[in-house]
């Protein structure tokens, strides 16, 4: 039953780093390399829909971020236009809708922090032309847009030219995305904000008390703009002793954002980021420190795409509904990016 339903359903990952990996290689390789080394896990997890974040290492901080961000993003383009049999990059529902109907997975453009921007936000259409549709402003530290929840002590709110980030996006029908965001940064957007926002990879604060994880009152503010949760899988973030690094313990976070924000606004984010950074990192100098999470931690059986028909599985034999199951491995994130996506105001 579980994998007959996983593969009738339209699962979507939003918050795959891959792209890290991808674009490390020679623009040549490119295409083939995510037909080798990607492909085949994507298609083994099931995966319709996938999010590319476009995450800039601190080594190119701040002289090359915009840089390295145009490299990330050409890179997205050259895949989809290496295996256009296979995925397609998609600016907008009717896009996502075609690529689905045709059997290819669906690519969308997510900046991740968007430091190659800095407080220039009238680049934000730029990135719009480019195919993002997709963007969060900060990340753990601070930005001219914002402070990352790694600076919650300060209880800062989005700067002037982050209040003018969220109405650019909103705008241009790029879907703000609240992950990584300080909490009164949080706060701050879901005063402002006029569409619905997403959370492309957080997991439930009131049960691992992380900064990085979403409150119940965030859980809820998040669900009334119209937008989706989409639960982390990186064990740090969903416990605390090792222990509990369990696919039920992801079981437990997924159900709570269904129960506190409701089942029409939970999805899957994995942050899928152990490989990205094994093949970015030389073995001579390994340091997989993330902040207080060990990203060489996986929940067993889920340490990447493949292991995506996992979690279908364990949510059916909890007793949800199929229905309710399909919501979450990504009808949900499908209904918001038909709706929202590319829809400019």
């Amino acid at each position: 039953m579980a994998p007959d339903l996983h593969d009738r359903a339209v699962v979507a990952d939003t918050h795959n780093d891959l792209l890290m990996a991808v674009s490390a290689r020679p623009p040549e390789h490119w295409a083939s390399f995510f037909r080798e080394r990607w492909l085949p896990q994507l298609t083994a997890g099931g995966v319709n829909l996938q999010v590319l974040p476009v995450f800039i290492d601190n080594q190119y901080r701040p002289e090359g971020a915009l840089r390295q961000t145009l490299r990330m993003i050409e890179c997205a383009h050259v895949i989809a236009e290496g295996n256009p049999d296979t995925v397609r990059l998609c600016l907008d529902g009717r896009q996502i809708d075609d690529a689905l109907a045709a059997g290819r997975i669906a690519l969308v453009l997510a900046l991740e922090s968007a430091p190659g921007l800095d407080a220039d936000v009238e680049l934000f259409p730029t990135m719009h032309r480019l195919g993002v549709r997709v963007a969060s402003i900060a990340h753990w530290g601070r930005t001219a847009l914002a402070d990352g929840s790694g600076e919650d002590a300060t209880g800062s709110r989005l700067t002037a030219p982050g209040v003018a980030a969220l109405a650019r996006m909103e705008r241009l029908g790029m879907i703000f995305d609240v992950s990584h965001l300080g909490a009164s940064g949080v706060a701050h957007v879901l005063e402002l904000a006029t569409r619905p926002v997403m959370a492309t990879h957080s997991s439930a604060r009131a049960l691992r008390d992380h900064h990085r994880n979403l409150t119940d009152d965030q859980l809820r503010g998040v669900a009334a703009t119209g937008g989706v949760v989409c639960v982390n899988f990186l064990p740090g973030f969903l416990a605390e002793d090792p222990v509990d690094f369990t696919v039920e313990r992801l079981l437990d976070h997924i159900e709570h954002v269904a129960g506190v924000a409701g089942i029409d606004h939970v999805g899957l984010g994995p942050d899928f980021i152990r490989e990205v950074m094994a093949d970015l990192t030389p073995p001579c100098c390994e340091d997989f420190s993330y902040g207080s999470v060990d990203v060489k931690a996986v929940l067993p059986g889920v340490d990447g795409p493949a292991g995506l028909p996992l979690v279908t599985e364990g949510l059916l034999k909890r007793g949800l509904a199929e229905d309710d199951v399909t919501k979450i491995v990504g009808g949900n994130v499908l209904r918001l990016f038909r709706a929202e996506l590319g829809r400019q105001a």
